[in-house]
């Protein structure tokens, strides 16, 4: 049933910064209670919860307890083309051109914040709205400016200081920043112009403000610091600089601004060919990044350089590309990088929220940075210097047959942890779940002679290439979560392949080659069963004090094929959560489900079938009653194509507590 859209009042909280109560944990990054103040739960994105309420032994009571509908009742139907803006950010990460199913609805991948009673979410109907955590009820509601965009991915909060109000904070596909009261939802007086800051400046932008440029995920605060990354366009190869800025958190001055591709004089500029970094594109922090506040420390993870399937005009390791990067969170000074992917012509994007976690090992504990990727990779860094806890060695990967191209001779591997996404295709790995499908998949392979082999296989030239874990693979943007009791690491798979090529027109330009083979997922896009064997989707559980793998489960089920092959796992886009009740909640696949499992075991134990797939990370927090709650956004879509189906937050409780 569709709670009221009337205003409603809530009395006896207080918002602001007695409601946060934020201390510092051992980690050195703020912890949050039983609320879920930002995107991660904590400032270094643990997305661990403290409540223990819902455990293995109970979550099969686990039910709705309000759902609240974010499509307003008298919006019109979308069109079936999408709009410019969404046109733009599927090629910004990773998808080409589509019609939208005919749908009433749009898609979401927010996750709600909430603190002292209240809800805060970015809404894909030009809305950001705070509503009352305990029944769903709309608090207060604000239009964004022309009708912008919201951060797909969620919102910011900053707690206020003394004599100071809570903002809410987040950023618009147009490129808009803006400040609002937490209380009120009014835009903050002081904040830019009227509570708007336009992100959109010329030393950005390059003089060209109709090149793409916005943000697509919440900034984080660092201190009375809000941090921005931007999402920018894949191609062409020239537009808007990815550069990551700081602004004051109540006047919106300009802070601080660092080069995510380095200009002359500066570290890294010698990792791109002569001139080549002018009006790059791309280097970007589309994703997420993280905060260490006891060391006033950033970390930002970033994606590929534009054009990023082919590098000759960017000859080099491409720093800061594909990289995490630790900041001084004061002044925007590099302190460390680590690259994931050198010379990145894969579109291997770094832009899973980099974890900070404790590592305890031998009676000693290390400050730490747990690093997953489309690559399908788990790196461990040492916070302070970023520098490897686990071995990691360069190993030779093949050379690109591209005219021009010169693709980098060796990539890094983990020594100790295996990778938790596939790396690598074979004809005997052929899907064999149904006879029609192992027939399709045999036949495309061999009549489009296709190309494969290990990790970082380049694209062919004129040749379609298999690519695992390919470029909406491995982590992808929803990254992991860390139970600090268990010492676990809990990381999603998306095991969906790529097959691409590299072709030339007539002016020798190079181009990405189409149709229905190259540029194409490695499956039946009839059936959208994948063309190697399962596991398709997969939940891992990392053992940072081992840095070994303590369980994997597959992750979602196929429902168009017969019951006894139907765990096959599924793609999946959105994160896990923990929960010191001992469970793993994630949504994510593109099945419509919603599950929970034991965080020891890897069992699922509890299964909900949403109305559309839940492509978004997921929350825990406490009412004010003293249930423990369970709450993620549902509407389907995502590169994955959902069906958009629904417009759903869903809160759950178990069954037979509190109202």
């Amino acid at each position: 049933m569709r709670p009221p859209h009337d205003r409603f009042i809530q009395t006896g909280r207080l918002i602001g910064v007695v409601a946060l109560a934020l201390a510092l944990g051992a980690s050195g990054t703020a912890q949050a209670g039983d609320d879920w103040p930002t995107y991660g739960h904590d400032s270094g994105g643990q997305r661990h919860s403290s409540l223990d309420q819902i455990t293995p032994a109970n979550v099969g009571q686990l039910k709705p307890a309000w759902v609240y509908h974010m499509r307003p009742q008298n919006l019109a139907a979308p069109s079936a083309e999408p709009s410019a803006a969404e046109a733009a950010q599927r090629r910004t990460e990773g998808a080409g051109p589509y019609r939208r199913r005919a749908s009433r609805f749009s898609q979401s991948e927010a996750t709600p914040l909430v603190v002292g009673g209240r809800m805060y979410v970015s809404t894909p109907y030009h809305k950001v709205v705070a509503l009352s955590a305990d029944t769903g009820q709309e608090i207060w509601s604000y239009d964004t400016p022309n009708g912008a965009q919201a951060s797909l991915r969620g919102v910011e909060y900053w707690p206020g200081a003394a004599g100071e109000g809570a903002e809410i904070l987040f950023g618009t596909r147009d490129g808009l920043l803006i400040a609002l009261d937490a209380q009120t939802g009014k835009p903050v007086p002081g904040f830019g112009k009227d509570g708007v800051i336009d992100l959109k400046t010329p030393d950005v932008m390059n003089g060209d403000n109709g090149r793409m440029y916005g943000m697509t995920s919440p900034p984080i605060v660092a201190g009375r610091l809000v941090i921005t990354g931007s999402a920018t366009q894949e191609f062409p190869q020239l537009g808007a600089y990815g550069d990551v800025r700081a602004f004051d958190v109540r006047t919106g001055r300009l802070v601080w601004t660092f080069h995510t591709t380095p200009r002359p004089g500066e570290f890294g500029a010698d990792t791109w060919e002569p001139g080549s970094w002018k009006a790059r594109s791309g280097d970007n922090a589309w994703g997420f990044m993280t905060v260490d506040v006891k060391r006033n420390m950033v970390f930002m993870a970033l994606g590929a350089p534009t054009w990023d399937r082919y590098g000759a005009d960017r000859k080099g390791a491409n720093l800061f590309s594909t990289s995490i990067v630790a900041l001084d969170a004061a002044t925007g000074r590099r302190k460390w990088h680590f690259q994931v992917v050198h010379h990145d012509i894969w579109d291997m994007d770094a832009e899973a929220p980099p974890t900070l976690i404790d590592v305890k090992r031998a009676g000693r504990v290390t400050p730490a940075v747990a690093v997953v990727s489309k690559s399908g990779l788990f790196f461990l860094l040492d916070r302070i210097t970023g520098k490897p806890i686990d071995p990691v060695v360069e190993r030779p990967v093949p050379v690109s047959d591209a005219p021009g191209e010169q693709s980098s001779p060796t990539q890094p591997f983990p020594v100790v942890t295996p990778p938790f996404a596939r790396q690598s295709f074979s004809m005997d790995e052929i899907a064999k779940v149904t006879p029609e499908l192992e027939a399709y998949c045999r036949n495309w392979i061999t009549s489009a002679n296709m190309k494969f082999g290990g990790p970082y296989t380049p694209l062919g030239f004129n040749r379609p290439t298999i690519n695992f874990p390919g470029r909406q693979g491995g982590a992808n943007w929803g990254g992991g979560s860390f139970d600090p009791g268990l010492g676990y690491y809990f990381v999603n798979a998306n095991n969906l392949g790529q097959v691409e090529m590299l072709t030339q027109d007539a002016d020798g330009h190079m181009k990405m080659g189409g149709g229905s083979g190259p540029g194409g997922r490695f499956s039946n896009p009839d059936t959208k069963l994948m063309c190697q064997q399962p596991p398709w989707g997969l939940l891992t559980a990392i053992d940072v004090s081992t840095g070994k793998i303590a369980w994997q489960s597959t992750l979602g089920v196929s429902d168009n094929v017969p019951p006894e092959v139907s765990a096959t796992g599924r793609p999946n886009i959105g994160g896990s959560i923990s929960t010191a009740g001992g469970l793993v909640f994630i949504g994510a696949t593109d099945d419509s489900r919603f599950r929970a499992f034991d965080s020891r075991t890897g069992k699922e134990i509890w299964t909900w079938k949403l109305d559309a797939s839940a492509h978004a990370t997921p929350i825990s927090y406490q009412s004010g009653d003293g249930r423990q709650m369970v709450a993620v956004v549902a509407t389907g879509g995502s590169f994955l194509d959902s069906p958009v189906t629904s417009d759903e937050i869903v809160a759950f409780a178990l069954a037979g507590q509190g109202r």
